[in-house]
Protein backbone atom coordinates (compact mmCIF):
# COMPACT_ATOMS: atom_id res chain seq x y z
CA UNK A 1 0.00 0.00 0.00
CA UNK A 2 1.54 3.35 -0.66
CA UNK A 3 5.02 3.92 -2.34
CA UNK A 4 8.13 3.86 -0.08
CA UNK A 5 8.46 7.65 -0.72
CA UNK A 6 5.18 8.56 0.14
CA UNK A 7 3.00 8.23 -2.80
CA UNK A 8 -0.77 7.74 -1.83
CA UNK A 9 -1.32 4.83 -4.81
CA UNK A 10 -5.02 6.10 -6.59
CA UNK A 11 -7.57 3.32 -8.85
CA UNK A 12 -10.07 4.60 -10.73
CA UNK A 13 -13.63 3.06 -11.16
CA UNK A 14 -15.98 4.91 -13.90
CA UNK A 15 -17.42 4.02 -16.52
CA UNK A 16 -16.96 7.34 -19.13
CA UNK A 17 -13.21 7.56 -20.31
CA UNK A 18 -13.65 10.95 -20.55
CA UNK A 19 -14.36 11.13 -17.23
CA UNK A 20 -11.37 9.06 -15.99
CA UNK A 21 -8.99 10.59 -18.83
CA UNK A 22 -9.83 14.07 -16.65
CA UNK A 23 -9.43 12.36 -13.21
CA UNK A 24 -6.11 10.12 -14.71
CA UNK A 25 -4.51 13.77 -15.77
CA UNK A 26 -5.18 15.12 -12.41
CA UNK A 27 -4.13 12.81 -10.17
CA UNK A 28 -0.68 12.48 -12.15
CA UNK A 29 0.04 16.17 -11.81
CA UNK A 30 0.13 15.81 -8.39
CA UNK A 31 3.51 15.03 -6.46
CA UNK A 32 2.30 12.99 -3.71
CA UNK A 33 -0.30 10.32 -5.91
CA UNK A 34 0.13 7.56 -8.77
CA UNK A 35 -2.39 6.30 -10.57
CA UNK A 36 -2.49 2.60 -10.13
CA UNK A 37 -5.37 0.99 -12.20
CA UNK A 38 -8.60 2.17 -13.74
CA UNK A 39 -11.74 0.12 -14.45
CA UNK A 40 -14.98 0.25 -16.54
CA UNK A 41 -16.98 -1.68 -14.01
CA UNK A 42 -17.64 -2.82 -10.69
CA UNK A 43 -16.42 -6.25 -11.55
CA UNK A 44 -13.15 -5.12 -12.83
CA UNK A 45 -12.69 -3.01 -9.67
CA UNK A 46 -12.72 -5.93 -7.35
CA UNK A 47 -10.10 -7.49 -9.54
CA UNK A 48 -7.91 -4.38 -9.97
CA UNK A 49 -8.22 -3.90 -5.57
CA UNK A 50 -7.06 -7.83 -5.40
CA UNK A 51 -4.49 -7.10 -8.03
CA UNK A 52 -2.93 -3.96 -7.43
CA UNK A 53 -4.13 -2.90 -3.35
CA UNK A 54 -4.83 0.73 -4.01
CA UNK A 55 -4.10 3.07 -0.69
CA UNK A 56 -7.20 4.31 -2.36
CA UNK A 57 -10.23 3.96 -4.76
CA UNK A 58 -12.68 6.88 -6.45
CA UNK A 59 -15.85 4.20 -7.24
CA UNK A 60 -18.41 5.44 -9.71
CA UNK A 61 -21.56 3.83 -8.31
CA UNK A 62 -23.76 3.59 -10.99
CA UNK A 63 -21.74 1.24 -13.85
CA UNK A 64 -22.85 -1.71 -16.12
CA UNK A 65 -21.98 -5.84 -15.34
CA UNK A 66 -21.58 -4.93 -11.30
CA UNK A 67 -22.62 -1.56 -9.49
CA UNK A 68 -20.42 0.89 -7.44
CA UNK A 69 -21.97 -0.02 -4.18
CA UNK A 70 -21.99 -3.49 -4.92
CA UNK A 71 -18.07 -3.40 -5.80
CA UNK A 72 -17.70 -1.68 -2.32
CA UNK A 73 -19.52 -4.43 -0.44
CA UNK A 74 -17.21 -7.16 -2.24
CA UNK A 75 -14.18 -5.10 -1.96
CA UNK A 76 -14.44 -4.24 1.80
CA UNK A 77 -16.05 -6.97 3.57
CA UNK A 78 -15.86 -10.47 1.10
CA UNK A 79 -11.83 -10.08 0.69
CA UNK A 80 -10.36 -12.69 2.69
CA UNK A 81 -8.82 -11.66 5.94
CA UNK A 82 -4.91 -11.62 6.11
CA UNK A 83 -4.95 -10.99 1.83
CA UNK A 84 -3.67 -7.17 2.52
CA UNK A 85 -5.04 -3.70 3.88
CA UNK A 86 -8.11 -2.75 2.10
CA UNK A 87 -8.33 0.27 0.20
CA UNK A 88 -10.21 3.26 1.73
CA UNK A 89 -13.44 4.13 -0.88
CA UNK A 90 -14.25 7.03 -1.43
CA UNK A 91 -18.13 6.74 -3.77
CA UNK A 92 -18.66 9.32 -6.49
CA UNK A 93 -22.27 9.98 -7.60
CA UNK A 94 -23.84 12.88 -9.91
CA UNK A 95 -26.33 14.11 -7.35
CA UNK A 96 -26.41 14.82 -3.45
CA UNK A 97 -29.41 12.77 -2.51
CA UNK A 98 -28.45 9.73 -4.14
CA UNK A 99 -30.01 6.41 -1.78
CA UNK A 100 -26.96 4.55 -3.47
CA UNK A 101 -24.55 7.09 -1.32
CA UNK A 102 -26.08 5.88 1.66
CA UNK A 103 -25.90 2.06 0.67
CA UNK A 104 -22.16 2.77 -0.45
CA UNK A 105 -21.38 4.43 2.91
CA UNK A 106 -23.22 1.24 4.94
CA UNK A 107 -21.07 -1.16 3.21
CA UNK A 108 -17.72 0.67 4.31
CA UNK A 109 -16.94 3.50 1.85
CA UNK A 110 -15.26 6.41 3.62
CA UNK A 111 -17.20 8.86 2.20
CA UNK A 112 -18.76 10.33 -1.03
CA UNK A 113 -17.81 13.24 -3.40
CA UNK A 114 -19.91 14.55 -6.42
CA UNK A 115 -18.52 13.84 -9.57
CA UNK A 116 -19.29 17.90 -10.28
CA UNK A 117 -16.61 18.23 -7.44
CA UNK A 118 -13.56 21.11 -7.59
CA UNK A 119 -10.44 19.23 -8.61
CA UNK A 120 -9.40 20.60 -5.48
CA UNK A 121 -12.00 19.29 -3.59
CA UNK A 122 -10.95 16.04 -4.62
CA UNK A 123 -7.40 16.03 -4.22
CA UNK A 124 -7.84 17.13 -0.85
CA UNK A 125 -10.80 14.44 -0.43
CA UNK A 126 -7.92 11.48 -1.38
CA UNK A 127 -5.97 13.01 1.38
CA UNK A 128 -8.15 12.95 4.09
CA UNK A 129 -9.68 9.08 3.51
CA UNK A 130 -5.61 8.16 2.85
CA UNK A 131 -5.17 9.79 6.51
CA UNK A 132 -8.15 7.43 8.19
CA UNK A 133 -10.73 10.05 8.12
CA UNK A 134 -14.30 10.14 6.38
CA UNK A 135 -15.01 13.00 3.41
CA UNK A 136 -18.47 14.11 2.57
CA UNK A 137 -19.75 16.24 -0.36
CA UNK A 138 -20.42 19.53 0.37
CA UNK A 139 -24.03 20.18 2.16
CA UNK A 140 -25.00 18.47 5.54
CA UNK A 141 -24.57 14.40 5.33
CA UNK A 142 -27.38 14.44 8.13
CA UNK A 143 -29.70 15.75 5.51
CA UNK A 144 -28.70 13.26 3.23
CA UNK A 145 -29.48 10.27 5.92
CA UNK A 146 -32.40 11.84 7.58
CA UNK A 147 -33.91 11.75 4.14
CA UNK A 148 -33.02 7.58 3.67
CA UNK A 149 -34.21 7.29 7.12
CA UNK A 150 -37.90 9.09 6.07
CA UNK A 151 -38.15 5.89 3.37
CA UNK A 152 -37.72 3.32 5.95
CA UNK A 153 -40.66 2.13 7.87
CA UNK A 154 -42.14 4.53 10.83
CA UNK A 155 -40.60 3.10 14.07
CA UNK A 156 -39.61 4.30 17.37
CA UNK A 157 -35.56 4.44 18.12
CA UNK A 158 -33.97 0.75 18.44
CA UNK A 159 -32.09 1.81 21.69
CA UNK A 160 -31.61 -1.85 22.62
CA UNK A 161 -28.62 -1.72 20.28
CA UNK A 162 -26.84 0.30 22.28
CA UNK A 163 -26.69 -2.34 25.35
CA UNK A 164 -23.14 -3.83 24.08
CA UNK A 165 -21.57 -0.21 24.45
CA UNK A 166 -20.81 1.18 28.27
CA UNK A 167 -22.17 4.54 29.23
CA UNK A 168 -19.21 6.20 28.38
CA UNK A 169 -19.44 4.91 24.85
CA UNK A 170 -23.07 5.65 24.51
CA UNK A 171 -21.82 9.21 25.26
CA UNK A 172 -19.23 9.06 22.68
CA UNK A 173 -21.03 7.39 20.04
CA UNK A 174 -24.22 9.58 20.02
CA UNK A 175 -22.05 12.89 20.05
CA UNK A 176 -20.49 10.91 16.97
CA UNK A 177 -23.31 10.52 15.73
CA UNK A 178 -24.46 14.13 15.53
CA UNK A 179 -21.24 14.72 13.75
CA UNK A 180 -18.95 16.61 16.60
CA UNK A 181 -15.09 16.51 16.01
CA UNK A 182 -12.90 14.27 18.26
CA UNK A 183 -11.73 17.91 19.46
CA UNK A 184 -15.11 18.91 20.68
CA UNK A 185 -15.76 15.61 21.93
CA UNK A 186 -12.85 15.81 24.27
CA UNK A 187 -14.53 18.82 25.55
CA UNK A 188 -17.92 17.97 25.78
CA UNK A 189 -17.05 15.14 27.97
CA UNK A 190 -13.66 16.48 29.69
CA UNK A 191 -11.62 13.82 28.82
CA UNK A 192 -8.45 14.41 26.27
CA UNK A 193 -8.21 13.82 22.58
CA UNK A 194 -7.05 10.15 23.08
CA UNK A 195 -9.66 8.80 25.71
CA UNK A 196 -12.22 9.63 22.75
CA UNK A 197 -10.57 7.61 20.04
CA UNK A 198 -10.01 4.93 21.97
CA UNK A 199 -13.75 5.06 23.06
CA UNK A 200 -14.79 5.47 19.45
CA UNK A 201 -12.40 2.95 18.39
CA UNK A 202 -14.15 0.34 20.92
CA UNK A 203 -17.79 1.64 20.14
CA UNK A 204 -17.10 0.93 16.38
CA UNK A 205 -15.52 -2.62 17.06
CA UNK A 206 -18.60 -3.51 19.25
CA UNK A 207 -21.31 -2.39 16.49
CA UNK A 208 -19.05 -3.61 13.57
CA UNK A 209 -18.83 -0.89 12.34
CA UNK A 210 -16.57 0.34 9.86
CA UNK A 211 -15.89 4.27 9.78
CA UNK A 212 -16.93 7.02 11.04
CA UNK A 213 -19.93 7.83 8.99
CA UNK A 214 -21.40 4.35 8.99
CA UNK A 215 -21.88 5.30 12.62
CA UNK A 216 -23.90 8.30 11.65
CA UNK A 217 -25.88 6.15 9.14
CA UNK A 218 -26.41 3.70 11.54
CA UNK A 219 -27.64 6.27 14.28
CA UNK A 220 -30.12 7.53 11.97
CA UNK A 221 -32.08 4.39 10.56
CA UNK A 222 -32.38 3.21 14.39
CA UNK A 223 -33.95 6.52 14.88
CA UNK A 224 -31.30 7.20 17.72
CA UNK A 225 -30.79 10.89 17.87
CA UNK A 226 -34.46 11.99 18.46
Amino acid sequence: MGEAGGHISVALVDDQPLFRAGIRMLIESQPDMELCGEAGDGERAVALAGERNPDVMLMDLRMPVLDGVSATRRILQEQEPGSGTRPKIIALTTFNRDQAVVEAVQAGASGYLLKSAEPEFLLAAIRTVYSGYSVIAPGSVHELFQHAARTLPSAGPDLSVLEVLSARERDVFLLAAKGLANAEMAESLFVSEATIKTHLRSVLDKLELRTRLQLVAFAHERRLLG
